[in-house]
């Protein structure tokens, strides 16, 4: 009889996937737990622990529901920790005669099956993962003929395609995008809430893990992951944010606090990415309580959310596709340094950074403007290289995959693509920080202060940055303001300034 091996991909959780509708005895499914995929960057010890356990998970519910199972634990004696020798030993062993496998996201992953495929003497299939909402190559097909690659542009398509919050052709309330009201600072109310909403033991993974000798980085309460590892808890989640979160949501998404971990945020990333929920299900869950509650939610706490869903998240995995592998080594500016040890370890005068890493350290996360704003702001403020910026946010946040880290780290916060992703270097003072949260009071550094002692690094290495990459961006009219400013400077004041940014920069690690 005829058997076909089908390889499932730690990020393609998906129980809704067509492959899983019928029982067939001549299918055997088969996971690894790998080492080739925890050791390619240190990843973060949540990280790793939160993706077997759901994976583990998602092997038992196939096997429960009476699918043939494969399944290799990082200790198994029989796991060869490669994709390529896992694959070759259960072929040989199990006498398969086609290998399928769904469409990997990661491009490394894409050209490693490709390869693999192309060396076996059985035949052999890919499929889609039945995941995403947009092709890889929907964003070129849209931008590749056109002077300007927008993101509004494609979400307003996305929105046309699958009617979310429309009025036939037109947006509801009129206008497609709300954010200019969504960026409130947040001081102690309304409060926030728990999110205290899923929890899982996870202490005999860790045990492996470490036996295993897998380096990591970070913390973990191994009584207590507070992230999802099932889709069960994933609809948990959802639900807790749309009741609970989402009338605040938009408001507050660019708020920090050092009090607060989440705020009103969703923490519904690692769910998506690993496939568990899918992300037209969670655009209908809140569109759902919107509409039941619009006296409570209104809409731009929903449109911010759902342009994060079907918007940013689509069309950085198009823009991936569009511009792999060339755009992993993209360095626009020519940054050579090195991270500072304190995005390791948070131990740093500068308060923003030091809640930040903190923060990444104890829970894998941190939401999008502590990360482009604070940490991503400061590294290219202060020249580190972007493979530096890339294996740091690969490997410290759980929603990390390639696909989505690195058009967000290189393009997005690190301009390194040039201006693919953003139209300007999302780069700012102390000013924004101080602006959107509470990082700045009580900090050893001065936020007024551009030059002098306990001057905050960010203003003086704010305006170093512009003066030292002048003749890459004066050209870019949405930076031109800041020229003209930086042009009114006195002559003593500028010179002030560049010394004092010198002085940090030659210091960088003891910032």
């Amino acid at each position: 009889m005829a058997k076909t091996l089908r390889l499932i991909l730690g990020d393609q959780l998906n129980r809704q996937h067509s492959w899983f509708k019928q029982v067939d005895d001549t299918v055997v499914y088969a996971l690894f737990e790998i080492r080739q995929e925890t050791d390619y960057v240190k990843h973060h010890i949540q990280k790793v622990a939160a993706f077997f356990s759901a994976m583990r998970h998602f092997a038992d519910e196939l096997k429960q529901a009476g699918h043939h199972v494969v399944y290799y634990t990082i200790n198994s004696p029989d796991n060869k920790q490669s994709l390529s020798e896992n694959i070759q030993q259960l072929i040989t062993s199990l006498g398969i005669t086609r290998f399928e496998y769904q469409f990997p996201d990661e491009f490394r992953l894409d050209e490693q099956l490709k390869s693999i495929c192309s060396k076996l003497n059985i035949s052999s299939a890919a499929f889609d993962t039945e995941h995403f909402l947009s092709t890889r190559d929907d964003v070129k097909l849209l931008f590749e003929h056109k002077k300007q690659i927008l993101l509004e542009t494609f979400y307003r398509t996305m929105r046309r395609r699958y009617n979310v919050l429309m009025t036939g052709k037109d947006p509801v309330g009129g206008k497609w995008n709300f954010d200019s009201e969504n960026r409130k600072k947040w001081k102690g109310t309304p409060p926030a809430p728990a999110h205290n909403s899923v929890a899982n033991d996870v202490r005999d993974v860790v045990e492996e893990i470490r036996q295993a000798g897998i380096e990591t980085l970070g913390n973990i309460d191994t009584t207590e992951l507070l992230w999802p590892i099932n889709r069960e808890q994933s609809l948990v989640l959802l639900e807790y944010f749309a009741t609970h979160a989402l009338p605040y949501f938009g408001t507050y998404q660019d708020a920090m606090h050092t009090q607060q971990s989440y705020l009103f945020h969703s923490r519904l990333s690692f769910a998506l990415n690993c496939k568990m929920i899918h992300p037209l299900e969670v655009v209908e869950r809140v569109v759902q309580e919107w509409q039941k509650k619009p006296e409570l939610i209104s809409l731009p706490q929903v449109e911010g959310f759902i342009r994060q869903i079907i918007g940013w998240r689509e069309y950085m995995r198009g823009i991936y596709w569009w511009k792999m592998p060339d755009y992993a080594k993209m360095n626009y500016f020519g940054f050579t340094r090195k991270l500072p040890a304190y995005y390791w370890n948070a131990k740093t005068h500068m308060n923003c950074v030091k809640h930040a890493v903190q923060n990444s350290l104890d829970q894998a996360y941190a939401h999008h403007i502590q990360r482009l704003m604070v940490t991503g702001n400061f590294a290219l403020l202060a020249g580190i290289s972007p493979d530096e910026v890339d294996a740091w946010y690969l490997g410290i946040y759980i929603d990390a995959i390639e696909w989505v880290e690195i058009t967000n780290t290189r393009g997005m916060s690190q301009f390194a693509d040039g201006g693919i992703v953003g139209s300007k270097p999302y780069i700012s003072s102390a000013n924004y920080i101080d602006k959107m949260g509470n990082y700045c009071e009580n900090c050893f550094y001065d936020k007024a202060k551009k030059y002098g002692e306990k001057a905050c690094p960010f203003n003086s290495l704010y305006w170093n940055f512009y003066d030292m990459h002048r003749q890459l961006l004066k050209n870019n009219q949405r930076v031109s303001m800041m020229y003209n400013v930086w042009d009114k400077m006195s002559s003593y004041e500028k010179e002030n300034i560049l010394m004092q940014a010198n002085t940090y920069l030659t210091n960088l690690d003891n910032l």
